[in-house]
């Protein structure tokens, strides 16, 4: 069976080019190809969250800040924060770290003060003169979900990153899938008879013999 580093090497090796036989190739139909659709996340996602440095500094709770039109007047920007909240975006930064996020979560439209769905929320009433935000996103590889409460005066408040067991399962589910399809369609390819293999890959026994008698 396939490690997922055994992957890439393995598609980018299906296909050898002879340059001795250039001519006898360069017009032949273009040779199977398997593609490896690069994963979403990691296989151990948990264990990269509770060991990486990064992560272990953003799952404390920690100073962040409101980072979108930093060029214009604060009173604009104070605006345009609760305009993103309600249409479901806003971008931020954990100040010690310097990291950035941007917040993704369903519209709120028109504007009642709460909206929840199953990409996070978005909260005015829970605390007079802030909104608490929930956001699940995949960062690094690791499903996750960014927590946390800012000031719509100041456009500051805290926040940290959490573990989202839910998602990392399901996300960890897909992934074995696709490693499993990839794994079937090689060893589909390593059963059929060579002959079969030669002429799906427009090679014919004339070829064959050509190509041994150059290399010979």
């Amino acid at each position: 069976m396939l490690m997922m580093n055994d992957l890439g090497s393995m598609a980018a090796g299906m296909m050898p080019f002879d340059p001795m036989c250039g001519s006898i190739y360069e017009q032949q139909p273009p040779k199977p190809r398997f593609i490896f659709k690069m994963p979403r996340v990691v296989p151990d996602q948990k264990n990269k969250f509770e060991t990486d440095e990064l992560f272990r500094r953003l799952s404390r709770e920690s100073d962040v800040r409101y980072t979108g039109y930093r060029d214009r007047p604060h009173e604009e920007r104070q605006s345009r924060f609760q305009i993103g909240c309600r249409e479901g975006h806003v971008d931020i930064a954990f100040t010690a770290t310097g990291t950035n996020l941007q917040l993704m979560f369903t519209p709120n439209m028109p504007i009642p003060s709460y909206h929840q769905s199953a990409n996070g929320t978005c909260n005015f009433e829970k605390e007079r003169g802030m909104v608490h935000i929930l956001s699940h996103f995949i960062m690094n590889g690791v499903c996750v979900r960014w927590k946390g409460r800012i000031d719509l005066d100041k456009l500051d408040g805290i926040g940290c990153l959490e573990f989202d067991e839910e998602r990392a399962m399901i996300e960890n589910r897909m992934l074995q899938e696709q490693i499993e399809r990839y794994n079937d369609r090689i060893r589909e390819y390593q059963d059929k008879p060579r002959g079969y293999r030669n002429q799906e890959r427009g090679i014919t026994d004339s070829d064959l013999d050509v190509k041994r008698r150059l290399n010979y």
